[in-house]
């Protein structure tokens, strides 16, 4: 697929800026506040939303909007689910949904809700390039309190093409129709530092490549050009011509994946939405490879 015919992953924080001055008649701008961390980063986002946000912002809690039945963190809502909540915010089919978070590292949370809403069918969304930390660093404005948004109706479809399961992924060890990226950090990967959950031991699927998500970011917190994203994907020996599908700990950075070869031109990158802590738990010991401690029964 040409990159002419992929919606704009990613905008600047001048051209969001403008927008938001400018608020052309008929452009439906929805802005989102996706921030989300783990635990043990111990930091509130609904909080430091209400304390500082983008002007015009809502509040995406990434917990909130999941399958609240399963044991797994965050799972993907049903369609109806999703299109409930997101209407709630003031999303309409109409809109262009800008995503972004308030993380050290720029974007971190925000490709997952990026994703979401592609999996939903929703494609006019985009990410705010540097997210939080560069809109700041440019000098632009905040704003504070809670969200406040005029209701809209919002139709949901799933894409099933761009999610994937635990059996998608043990079948895959057998069938190697696709190729499995993981995103977390070289040492979870290898299995030599500890997971940020309790009960869950590092390591990774047989047969996977590591890209960690931080790899797709330069210092400042920018995304990294496509050019040398697919250099990236190279050096890992991650072949773009064919299927590529995305994990990491609990689907949330895996869409760092996702969004760096979308910016390739590959639209079609599925992510594994249970991941690491669902393969961790269900997969047997011998599927668990680590340089570490492992799994035993």
């Amino acid at each position: 697929m040409s990159q002419q015919l992929l919606y704009r992953a990613l905008v600047s924080a001048k051209w969001l800026s403008e927008t938001i001055k400018s608020q052309p008649a008929g452009l439906a701008l929805r802005i989102v506040d996706a921030s989300w961390y783990l635990p043990k980063m111990k930091r509130d986002p609904k909080r430091e939303f209400e304390e500082r946000h983008i002007p015009g912002a809502v509040f995406f809690d990434i917990d909130q909007c999941s399958d609240r039945t399963s044991p797994y963190d965050h799972m993907l809502p049903k369609a109806n689910e999703f299109a409930e909540y997101v209407g709630k915010l003031g999303v309409g089919n109409d809109s262009h949904v800008v995503v972004y978070d308030g993380s050290d590292q720029g974007l971190f949370s925000a490709p997952r809700v990026w994703w979401m809403f592609r999996a939903f069918g929703h494609e006019a969304v985009s990410l705010l390039d540097g997210g939080l930390k560069n809109w700041q660093r440019e000098g632009n404005p905040l704003s504070s309190g809670k969200s406040q948004a005029a209701p809209s109706e919002f139709h949901a479809s799933l894409d099933k093409s761009l999610v994937k399961t635990y059996e998608d992924v043990l079948d895959n060890l057998d069938s190697h129709r696709f190729q499995l990226v993981d995103a977390r950090a070289a040492g979870r990967f290898r299995g030599v530092e500890p997971e940020p959950r309790d009960g869950i031991e590092p390591g990774h699927v047989p047969g996977s490549m590591n890209i960690p998500f931080t790899d797709f970011l330069t210092e400042s917190g920018l995304e990294k050009t496509p050019e040398q994203i697919r250099s990236l994907f190279q050096e890992k020996k991650v072949d773009l011509l064919k299927p590529v599908v995305a994990t990491c700990g609990s689907g949330v950075t895996a869409c760092h994946v996702a969004l760096g070869a979308y910016l390739c031109g590959k639209a079609d990158v599925a992510v594994y939405d249970g991941a690491w802590v669902e393969w961790y738990m269900r997969a047997q010991p011998e599927n668990i490879i680590s340089e570490g401690k492992g799994k035993t029964v």
